[in-house]
């Protein structure tokens, strides 16, 4: 069954990136007819409400915001779009000001009132502003609110499965919708759309992310021609709690642990940070203390439970339990004691760098589609900073906002979608209830979640990618061999099979980009290439969906329009 609907705005996701657009299109537009569709229950689901660490902004006279870029350039390994960047860290001053005077959040203070600022990693500048060690909570509390107050539709779990095209294949007309709870279809046509659904890239057998999210923005503009970027650059989070048999397995101990002094252990009780990089040691940048951990486990020196250890108790425990409450209380239902004594930790797949490529306005190559968040790249070049996710997910819902609203006061017209494109991909999307028999969409994503930590994973060589590249063929031939029983509704299998769809795809651009790149440059660690090479690699990786469904490679140098390499080389903190 299908139902039609048309609206001026279609937003797809219901994170801190999609909220901040439908408030701030809202506000500059209050006739502005918005539908937000959501995976999740409002308010509940998403990477941004899981965020614990805060939001890096400049706000003390001290800092400023070339320190906040130059930062954001040095972590990103000089491949970052430096338009988007530099517009990051200028527009993050007002939107974090914002964030309390609009939608009434409230960040942690100092005594005499002001916004308390902690230490990040890889950071010249105390600037991550946060409440607790749950700050997204708060953030995604506070904005829900705000959508309520403006009376802003929300179709819950509601996932999107498709994004609709036109005749031309040029112009997104707006997306197949699939009502989890009804088994309905819907498909809604728009005046523009946004996708802003989060990445997650739960394709790997640790990963942080929440088990609702399956890169379904990403896989969805990968399928409808959007021109992506950077798609080999996957952050790994170095401290994901190892909780055996666990759906949770990967959840975060986030960043300022490490910034606050905890330390990192392998097997043998070294603290190997001080040899991989004495400078930082733990306060060392993702990228680094990531690969560095699991070349310890690699190397055999992983401590018993198979990863390695992170040990806070030096600290004190009032003072772990005082500022890591979220974090304490998350350890203590899997039986460990942060406070007082080690806990095991790995590498966990935590965040795409790379998506849609997209102008300062949001604007993507496709005509009518913006896209805001995590589903972008560019900003964040070869490996984001710790407290720069939440920061790009609220600055970027922010101006595509506003940026929307401008473009539908000047083009507000609905176009049609292609003739037959809605039935043909909903006789495609039910294969799966006509076999009586076939293969199970759980067993083909953990296989995939194999492959994909073994051999694209925090650390790569050529022949590893290249037997991922092929298995993945093998994994979609096998996709497509999935039998679901039941019906339509509720059907957690049949949702399975729809993630491991997206993951398929997102894992295929992963690693075409990834066999493109042969040194080491942050999140992309060569073993076979193990030096970052500048003489070679300023360049940043593009992809499209090519006629034969391939993908077609490209790869563009990068455009220093705002700092040159020599700035970056030379830059001192």
């Amino acid at each position: 069954m299908v139902t039609t609907r048309k609206t001026d705005l279609l937003i797809i996701g219901m994170g801190a990136a999609a909220e901040l657009a439908a408030i701030y299109a809202y506000d500059a537009m209050p006739d502005l007819d918005i539908l937000i569709a959501s995976k999740a229950l409002k308010g509940k689901g998403g990477c941004s409400r899981m965020v614990q660490g805060g939001f890096n902004v400049v706000l003390d006279p001290a800092d400023s915001h070339e320190k906040h870029l130059m930062d954001t350039l040095l972590g990103g390994k000089f491949i970052n779009d430096q338009d988007l960047a530099e517009q990051l860290v200028r527009e993050a001053t007002p939107t974090v000001k914002e964030l309390e005077t609009v939608c009434g959040c409230f960040f942690d203070r100092h005594p005499d009132g002001h916004i308390h600022q902690k230490p990040f990693a890889g950071q010249s500048f105390d600037r991550t502003v946060h409440k607790g060690d749950l700050t997204g909570i708060e953030i995604i509390s506070r904005t829900t609110e705000q959508i309520f107050k403006r009376r802003i539709p929300v179709l819950e779990e509601t996932r999107a499965v498709e994004l609709l095209l036109d005749a031309s294949g040029q112009t997104v007309t707006g997306a197949l919708l699939f009502n989890m709870r009804t088994g309905e279809f819907i498909a809604v046509e728009a005046a523009a759309t946004l996708v802003a659904t989060g990445g997650g890239p739960t394709q790997y057998r640790f990963h942080a992310p929440g088990p609702e999210k399956s890169a379904d923005g990403i896989a969805m503009l990968y399928r409808a021609g959007t021109r992506m970027r950077d798609m080999e650059m996957i952050q790994f989070h170095p401290t994901g709690l190892i909780i055996p048999g666990s759906v949770v397995a990967g959840a975060l101990l986030e960043e300022g642990l490490r910034g606050a002094g905890a330390y990192l252990y392998n097997g043998e009780n070294e603290r190997y940070m001080l040899r991989h990089a004495p400078e930082a040691a733990e306060r060392a940048t993702r990228d680094i203390v990531s690969r560095s951990a699991y070349l310890e486990m690699l190397a055999g020196r992983a401590c018993s439970e198979g990863g390695v250890h992170i040990n806070a108790a030096h600290l004190g425990a009032e003072f772990v339990l005082q500022n890591f409450p979220g974090m304490a209380e998350r350890c203590a239902q899997f039986g460990y004691d942060l406070a007082r004594g080690p806990v095991p930790v790995s590498p966990s797949a935590h965040f795409f760098m790379g998506g849609a490529a997209i102008d300062v306005d949001c604007k993507t190559n496709l005509n009518k589609l913006f896209v805001a968040g995590e589903d972008a790249g560019g900003v964040h070049g070869a490996n984001r900073l710790g407290g720069n996710g939440i920061c790009e997910s609220c600055v970027y819902g922010r101006l595509a906002g506003k940026s929307i609203a401008r473009f539908l006061a000047k083009e507000c017209s609905i176009k049609e979608t292609a003739p037959g494109m809605v039935d043909s991909l909903i006789q495609k999307l039910q294969e799966p209830f006509r076999k009586d028999s076939g293969n199970n969409p759980l067993t083909v994503r953990k296989d995939l979640q194999e492959v994909n930590w073994l051999q694209v994973g925090v650390v790569r060589n050529k022949e590893d990618m290249e037997k991922a590249y092929g298995t993945f063929d093998t994994l979609k031939k096998e996709h497509a061999y999935c039998a679901v029983s039941g019906n339509n509704c509720y059907n957690m299998v049949y949702n399975v099979w729809l993630d491991t769809q997206n993951l398929l795809d997102v894992s295929v651009i992963a690693t075409a980009s990834a066999m493109l790149r042969d040194e080491t440059r942050g999140a992309h660690t060569r073993l076979d290439f193990p030096e970052q090479r500048n003489d070679y690699g300023l360049f940043n990786t593009f992809l499209i969906k090519g006629d034969n469904g391939k993908p077609e490679t490209e790869k563009k140098p990068v455009v220093f329009s705002r700092k040159s390499l020599q700035e970056c080389l030379t830059w001192k903190k």
